[in-house]
């Protein structure tokens, strides 16, 4: 490797760094894996199991009360392939450096394995050997492709009772239509479960079931039975890597001697290609399977060096590409891929070099603001705890701390450097609710801590209804919310009532009427008096409010007109249903009277409220509700079940699609009965559902449901 691609502090060679991540359905056991990790690399010297609430990468109290991963965590270890007997391995007995970002597996924190996967070289899927592939594991499996994400599989709980590999490998060639090939397949299941055969080398691997949790194992020759399912594997493995590679094929076709070296680095080829995915089996809570996955990541999993480099664009001209080269001699080029507000430090910055160097200290350039800023401290991120460090490289995931402008997605360059990566993309919030502070000395600071979470927090958005006033909180799932109000609580000492928004419901008119309005007061001297007479009638849909002005001869004097025109507008603001605004409606001014002394501009704004809410008596007054444009993507399996609910939620079908083995449902649902669609949905699908929603139009509301709405005002 030339100097000019590494600099000369770098720890670790760009060609032994991997940046992976975990992912997987919600419980398959990614985090559980990387604390076996972390162990088995020596970074921690004792397990923390996720029951227990001591999981290394689940460190936010809300994590480890629920025993899930909310926010995606990043650790670094040291990991080399141990040399043994018998056995070829790619990187026998070298060091590599491997930094791992364990991810959620609920579908409301989606956005976090989205910026992870954007910012990764590679990633471990985990399964469960019971479950198989799982709604949100096909979820996370769309994104490594979008992301064109190398992966290697490990089956996961096989000492579970119903545990199945083949079952597994099958359902990842048929659901997520890749082309699966075992390297790593689990000797016994349930309580046999003892090692794993590797293919490649045709051996066993024995693990221990002693104090030291795995750390020990033995290699073996395999036995009658082993060796048949190896042979199975491996000429299955030889052939699908032939199909891919070409000058593996060349070797098969013209039956030339093929040695474990050739199928190693054609396998390698075709993994980082995306054309094969390894599969391992084993278990991470009984310690089974985890260093010989490790092996497999510094194997199958690519460098830096080996994913094409990074590709921006300039600012000023979409249509110019940059290319940023994988070399710490380039100009510095990072992407800011995760906010964090933190207790001690403050405002930190995750993000992935990958081009140059950055050093404490130095100033950088963000594209987006055209503004510079200067780096105060960059750290190694080991989950919740920081080590300082002076640099990071090319290839490298740290953070900073010091910088203020900058957003998700943000590139961060070299001064003058005038280049913008592609930023990860999110999902649209689907669920919202209102939220107030609890006392007036809590506003402020709920203002406050609203903007900084939605800065962390893509999928988190916050709005002022124009209508109701309300602080409406937006984001993907009730839990979502659940967590964020929980942590305005906690972290940001704001304690704040909750609850659905107010639906902008509106009023209209659907027949035609007279109006008129008299406001006659006399108490003693100077009196008040004005008389309006009008005619309305419907407006066609979206026209709002219009007025005519038909006053004839002096009924009502020039200097009173405007003031006519001011009482019809504002009676707009309040209807006579359910006190809501009224839309589209047309007015004709037709006359009155005044008097002499007693008329003014206040009387007769005054009067012609009272006409107009004369005329809404009579001409058949309806309340409107905001209907929602709503598409549903579900499985055929579901769709009888998924139509029938939305017909339940008083949903209009409208057109319907197939796209493979998926139903697309477009429907029109008025906005009230959409409260909790999102966990329904998910219920009614097992998860496999996703839906989008969108404003469509107003629409009159049933009677039995208004005279709901009226009780609730």
């Amino acid at each position: 490797m030339s100097s000019a691609v590494h600099s000369p502090d770098r720890p670790f060679p760009l060609e032994r760094t991997r940046n992976i991540g975990i992912a997987a359905h919600i419980d398959a056991g990614k985090t559980t894996l990387t604390e076996r990790i972390l162990f088995y690399t020596g970074m921690i010297h004792k397990i923390g199991e996720v029951h227990d609430g001591a999981a290394t990468t689940d460190w936010m109290e809300q994590e480890r009360e629920r025993g899930i991963t909310i926010t995606s965590a990043a650790v670094t270890a040291d990991w080399w392939q141990h040399e043994e007997e018998g056995m070829f391995k790619l990187f026998d007995g070298v060091k590599h450096r491997v930094n791992i970002i364990d991810t959620p597996g609920h579908v409301d924190f989606t956005a976090e394995v989205e910026r992870s996967l954007r910012v990764l070289d590679g990633a471990i899927v985990v399964f469960c050997g019971v479950a198989g592939v799982q709604p949100q594991t096909e979820t996370v499996w769309r994104q490594a492709t979008k992301y064109k994400v190398p992966r290697v599989v490990f089956v996961n709980k096989m000492d579970r009772v119903g545990a199945n590999f083949q079952s597994v490998v099958d359902e990842i060639r048929e659901k997520l239509n890749a082309t699966p090939v075992r390297i790593l397949i689990p000797i016994g299941s349930e309580d046999s479960l003892r090692g794993q055969i590797d293919v490649i080398n045709r051996k066993a691997v024995l693990y221990s079931d002693s104090e030291v949790l795995g750390s020990t194992y033995e290699i073996k020759d395999l036995d009658a039975d082993q060796a048949a399912i190896a042979e199975e594997a491996y000429e299955e493995l030889v052939s699908a890597v032939a199909d891919h590679d070409e000058a593996l094929g060349e070797k098969f076709l013209l039956e030339e001697e093929i040695t474990l070296e050739d199928v190693k680095q054609a396998l390698r080829r075709c993994t980082i290609a995306n054309q094969l995915i390894p599969v391992a089996g084993g278990s991470a809570f009984k310690n089974k399977g985890v260093q010989y996955l490790l092996d497999a990541v510094l194997d199958y999993l690519p460098s830096p060096l080996d994913i094409p480099s990074a590709v921006g664009m300039n600012p000023d001209d979409e249509d110019e590409a940059i290319t940023v080269p994988t070399t710490d001699s380039g100009k510095f080029c990072a992407l800011a891929f995760k906010l964090w507000a933190d207790k001690f430090v403050g405002k930190l910055v995750f993000f992935r070099v990958y081009s140059g160097v950055v050093r404490k200290g130095d100033t950088i350039y963000n594209p987006r603001t055209r503004k510079s800023e200067r780096v105060g401290r960059l750290i190694q991120i080991q989950s919740d705890s920081h080590q300082d460090i002076d640099v990071c490289h090319a290839g490298d995931i740290a953070a900073m701390v010091g910088l203020k402008n900058v957003q998700t997605g943000d590139t961060l360059a070299a001064p003058g450097y005038e280049v913008v990566l592609e930023p990860p993309s999110f999902p649209e919030p689907v669920i919202s609710m209102a939220v107030e502070p609890k006392t007036k000395a809590d506003q402020e600071k709920l203002a406050n801590a609203l903007v900084r979470l939605s800065e962390e927090d893509p999928t988190f958005v916050v709005k002022t209804d124009e209508d109701t006033g309300q602080t409406i909180i937006s984001g993907m799932g009730e839990l979502h919310l659940e967590i964020i109000v929980d942590r305005l609580r906690r972290e940001f000492k704001v304690e704040a009532n909750t609850g659905a928004p107010q639906i902008a419901y509106r009023e209209t008119i659907t027949a035609g009427a007279d109006g008129e309005g008299k406001l006659v007061k006399q108490s003693g001297g100077r009196g008040q008096y004005g008389h309006v007479r009008l005619r309305m009638k419907p407006n066609e849909k979206g026209k709002g409010l219009t007025i005519e002005n038909l006053i004839v001869g002096g009924e009502i004097p020039k200097d009173f007109h405007n003031a006519v025109i001011k009482g019809v507008q504002q009676s707009m603001s309040n209807g006579i249903v359910a006190g809501y605004p009224v839309v589209d409606v047309h007015v004709d001014v037709l006359g009155g009277s005044f008097h002499e002394v007693d008329s003014n501009e206040n009387a007769f704004t005054m009067a012609a409220i009272f006409a107009m809410r004369d005329g809404f008596k009579k001409a058949s007054p309806v309340l409107l509700e905001p209907i929602m444009g709503v598409e549903v993507s579900t499985p055929d399996d579901y769709q009888g079940d998924v139509m029938g609910d939305l017909s339940r939620r008083r949903g209009h079908i409208g057109q319907m699609e197939t796209k493979g083995n998926l139903a697309i449902i477009h429907a029109a649902v008025p906005l009230k009965e959409m409260f909790g669609y999102s966990t329904a949905v998910r219920t009614l699908s097992s998860g496999r559902a996703s839906y989008s929603m969108t404003p469509s139009h107003f629409e009159q509301v049933p009677q039995n449901i208004v005279d709901e709405i009226v009780n609730d005002r």
